[in-house]
């Protein structure tokens, strides 16, 4: 009997959902669940209406508004005004078609790739689709998730599949100790900055090592959620007993005695000892401190302490001309340090660190202090799961004592497409995933950090290194 060839873990999910192999070298793949939002979905619908069809298989698809709706305390879909025909049609199409909407008010309602694992729609081995760059966050739970463009939002509503080229395979293994004050964040900053902004490009990433199988579930969405800023549209941890425990008893994962043939099936998606991959890269934590990006690309990033590097040093001609781009419209210049830089705002929120843990490291930053003269320091629930859990811990009046705005779930400042806008020429730390010109508003300077780091910054009133801080909470 011929050995059978060891198998990532990646390779395992992608086999079980192959439909068919196609003349052009792309796979189609059943999608095992379709996520939309208000943004990206009402062209799908428009499509499947021209063309009359319907959507393939409604169980397997869900829709939640959250990209251009208010987080105004109270909001309602009118709080803003662009928005509320979208929120509108979302209701409509879905109604329509007998999709499960989380409306405004649902109880369940959040950002897509929030609460799309917290209520178990987004399960290990599974795919997951969702007309969103950064789908790959619920990799974090052992999903096989992407983003889609809104012609596969059609394709997939009308069919339940799709062709996707298959992308080669890449680990990288944590392995160490984590210095004081370094969350997932730090870590996924760093590697980016490490192999660059493209070094993902053409590749489904795995995340591996003792520092990832230590980190909670909330930290792996954190880590997958990037995965995309490196060129990746695919990262993942492997399916393990943590992912697990965390799906159990969740309102759509399986029950009964499906629960136990899920698990089962799912302790066995785990990358083969002697498994090849494409390329293999390893990452000793122990030199990663708290980071900070000093520029325009999440690539753009140094530990706290360190200066601002000099693009002459860059050998590549348009890596330096995009970092001296970088440095011109941030204000800054090379061997600038950005401890005690003035900052005008404090964004805490967005599907990369919007969690119950991500709240409750920024709290525990805070120790009774109040947030700086001149700076506006937002703090928005990445569900409205979590808003609740976190105003039963007592995390919002912490947050409102200290002059923090508590706000409604949405993708908020992230992307600036709602009210949540950083001025002209302001500077914002933020603890979302994307620091490019203009994202969080017209001409805003945008530095990445952790949760913890963007607290510390709101009472400060200025970057920070929070190892030289009290009140360091859990590593997520």
């Amino acid at each position: 009997m011929t050995a059978m060839t060891p198998l990532t873990a990646f390779d395992k999910m992608w086999n079980l959902h192959v439909v068919k192999e196609l003349d052009d070298g792309s796979t189609l793949l059943h999608i095992d669940r379709h996520v939309m939002h208000e943004i990206t979905s009402y062209q799908g619908f428009d499509g499947l209406r021209r063309a009359g069809r319907k959507v393939r298989s409604t169980d397997l698809t869900v829709a939640v508004p959250e990209h251009i709706l208010s987080t105004d305390p109270g909001r309602t879909e009118e709080s803003f005004g662009p928005g509320t025909d979208f929120v509108r049609t979302l209701r409509h199409n879905t109604r329509e078609a007998g999709i499960e909407l989380f409306d405004v008010h649902d109880a369940r309602q959040g950002i897509v790739h929030v609460m799309a694992p917290e209520l178990g729609i987004a399960l290990p081995g599974a795919t997951l689709v969702c007309g969103d760059s950064h789908t790959c966050t619920v990799g974090g739970i052992g999903a096989l998730a992407f983003g889609i463009g809104s012609s596969q939002v059609e394709h997939v509503m009308a069919t339940q599949v799709l062709p996707v080229k298959k992308p080669k395979r890449m680990r990288v293994r944590f392995e160490g100790t984590l210095q004081r004050g370094v969350f997932a964040k730090d870590l996924i900053l760093h590697l980016i900055g490490h192999l660059g902004a493209g070094a993902g490009t053409g590749y489904a990433v795995e995340y591996a090592g003792s520092v990832i199988r230590d980190l909670p579930i909330e930290g792996r969405l954190t880590l997958c959620n990037m995965a995309i800023e490196m060129g990746a549209r695919i990262g993942f941890v492997a399916p393990d007993q943590k992912a697990i425990d965390y799906v159990r008893g969740r309102q759509f994962a399986p029950s009964g005695a499906d629960w136990n043939a899920a698990e089962r099936h799912w302790r066995s998606l785990s990358s083969d000892a002697e498994a090849v991959f494409d390329q293999d890269i390893l990452i000793d934590v122990a030199r990663i401190g708290p980071k900070i990006t000093w520029g325009t690309s999440p690539q753009h990033v140094i530990n706290v302490d360190e200066r601002v590097p000099d693009p002459a040093a860059t050998k590549d001609p348009e890596a330096r001309r995009n970092a001296e781009r970088a440095l011109k419209y941030m204000g800054l210049a090379p061997g600038d340090l950005l401890t005690d830089l003035p900052i005008h705002t404090v964004f805490i929120g967005s599907c990369t660190n919007s969690r119950l843990d991500d709240l409750r490291a920024a709290a525990a930053m805070i120790g009774g202090g109040l947030v700086a003269k001149g700076v506006r320091a937002m703090i928005v629930p990445g569900s409205t799961s979590v808003k609740r859990a976190a105003e039963a811990e007592g995390l919002d009046q912490i947050f409102k004592n200290a002059g923090f705005e508590w706000r409604e779930s949405a993708c908020s400042m992230c992307g600036a497409v709602n009210d949540d806008k950083v001025g002209p020429g302001q500077r914002c730390v933020a603890t979302s995933n994307r620091n490019f010109e203009g994202r969080q508003g017209p001409n805003a300077r945008t530095h990445l950090s952790s949760p913890a780091m963007a607290a510390a910054a709101a009472i400060a009133g200025k970057i920070v290194d929070i190892r030289t801080q009290g009140g360091m909470g859990a590593k997520v």
